[in-house]
């Protein structure tokens, strides 16, 4: 019985592949050499979640002021007049 050899497609096949675990290997050492070369924090405090405190936090919106509040009031100050 006849072995059958590996066609040409299979060859490249089987290159490419190799060739994508050698990129793959690349950029896993410049990772981790990116990784080592970040400064580390002292504090061990993640950085993403730095300064938030549990419980409920405070609104972002108490300084702004929506425009249909604002045309409301002045419709309402208008109405009125000042008691003298």
């Amino acid at each position: 019985m006849q072995k059958s050899r590996p066609t040409q497609l299979k060859r490249q096949r089987e290159r490419a592949q190799a060739e994508r675990r050698q990129e793959k290997a690349q950029r896993r050492l410049q990772s981790r050499a990116r990784r080592a070369d970040m400064p580390r924090r002292a504090d061990g405090e993640d950085p993403d979640i730095a300064g938030i405190t549990p419980g409920p936090q405070a609104s972002p919106y108490h300084d702004f002021e929506f425009p249909h509040e604002v045309a409301a009031d002045a419709d309402v100050d208008a109405d009125t007049t000042p008691d003298e």
